[in-house]
């Protein structure tokens, strides 16, 4: 359920969800659940526990199959989705893995066309080498969505907004298309973009939805996570088996850290928005900029999509610089408030190169289609103060096009 009013004061987008605050300090982290009573919970290292007898435990048996630490962060993390059930793993492309290991060889996968360069390297040099039939599609255009489904289609995947060109998928009309053709169809969302406090899939139609926790979800740039949010009860099983199974889950450590992360979710979340909003506008208003795309901006070709299914919009901006890839690079080696670093979502501003960096496994002919050019340029805007933001930018923008 979302608040009365968006705290951000971003015009013409959803209201806050209700209580989120509220439910990233307090679900899951119960003090009375310890015989100590301790108010943070504690990392439980042990890998065996205890039974009263054979087959007789208190909850736990060995902790990749449940960890006292990683139940607290799931439960809070569904908290958040508006989910029932959550499952944290190992990192983003585990939860990837897993949500795939419950289909059957010979499943159709229907892929949105434009994904984390890791997504797509998975899915066509992994998944589709053992067996599952892979395709991609623009799902910003729902005829070709449409025509994209087969009888084998098992599952959708949706990432929005998508990595690195921005594009705002609608999650409701893409989830009604899929279930309409077959009603058990799993429609996935990559929410990693936008973390749980700016966009929640479950409530817009999805079944499943997931994150590489690295970015937002945990926000400092110092743990490695994936995290599954479902509301049905026959996936939440599936995928607690394949987590127990496939045996790729995070550490006991990692998981406190995230579930720290947390307790600052909804502060940063905010913080990012209002800088990137000012950093999108800087760069749209200077001649040295060719285009920029932040789906907080009205000339953002989804915006009105965005504004429909979000609270607000997260760090993330992709532009095209003018000139070719030497100003690029320029740009880049001349930053200084901003880390030349792959990754995004943290506490702190990261810029980086798609097209040589984070996207270079995708196959140059499907770079040049979906406009991963060499003067395209992705930004992680930080909690930094903004004047400091925009000052860096603009004496790296003067370094790349000064005359020599």
């Amino acid at each position: 359920m979302a608040s009365d009013k968006n705290q951000c004061g971003a015009a013409g987008f959803m209201p806050e969800f209700r209580s989120f605050a509220t439910d990233a300090l307090h679900v899951g982290q119960e003090p009375e659940q310890w015989q100590s009573m301790a108010v943070v919970p504690p990392i439980s290292l042990s890998t065996t526990f205890k039974q009263f007898g054979p087959g007789q435990h208190a909850g736990y048996e060995y902790s990749r199959s449940g960890n006292p630490t990683r139940n607290c962060l799931e439960r809070a993390v569904a908290a958040l989705d508006g989910a029932k059930h959550c499952v944290a793993v190992a990192s983003g492309l585990a939860a990837t893995m897993t949500i795939v290991h419950m289909l059957k060889a010979r499943d159709g996968i229907v892929c949105m066309n434009d994904v984390y360069g890791g997504t797509n390297r998975y899915f066509k040099k992994i998944a589709a080498e053992i067996g599952y039939d892979i395709s991609f599609v623009d799902c910003t255009k729902l005829e070709l969505l449409k025509a994209a489904f087969k009888p084998n289609t098992k599952l959708l995947w949706i990432e929005t907004p998508t990595n690195p060109t921005m594009k705002v998928v609608d999650i409701k009309a893409c989830s009604e298309i899929a279930h309409e053709y077959n009603k058990d169809m799993i429609v996935v969302v990559d929410n990693t973009f936008m973390s749980a406090f700016f966009q929640r899939p479950l409530a817009l139609g999805a079944d499943i939805c997931m994150y590489s926790a690295t970015k937002y979800m945990n926000g400092h740039s110092d743990v490695v996570m994936g995290l599954i949010s479902v509301i049905r009860d026959d996936l939440s099983e599936k995928l607690k088996y394949l987590q127990n199974a496939l045996g790729a889950v995070p550490s006991p450590f990692d998981c406190y850290m995230c579930n720290r992360g947390l307790k600052t979710l909804q502060l940063r979340m905010r913080q990012h928005f209002k800088n990137a909003m000012a950093a999108a506008q800087f760069l749209e208003a200077d001649p040295r900029v060719d285009k920029v795309i932040f789906p907080g901006l009205p000339s953002h070709p989804q915006h009105e999509v965005m504004k429909r299914q979000c609270t607000g919009c997260p760090g993330m901006i992709t532009f095209y610089i003018k000139g070719k890839l030497e100003h690029a690079t320029t740009f880049l080696k001349n930053l200084k408030l901003f880390t030349l670093a792959e990754s995004l979502g943290g506490y702190e501003s990261l810029a980086e190169h798609p097209a040589i960096m984070t996207h270079a496994s995708v196959p140059e002919e499907v770079r040049v289609e979906l406009g991963i050019s060499d003067t395209l340029i992705r930004l992680s805007v930080g909690l930094e103060d903004e004047e400091d933001i925009i000052a860096d930018l603009d004496q790296a923008l003067a370094a790349a096009h000064e005359k020599k």
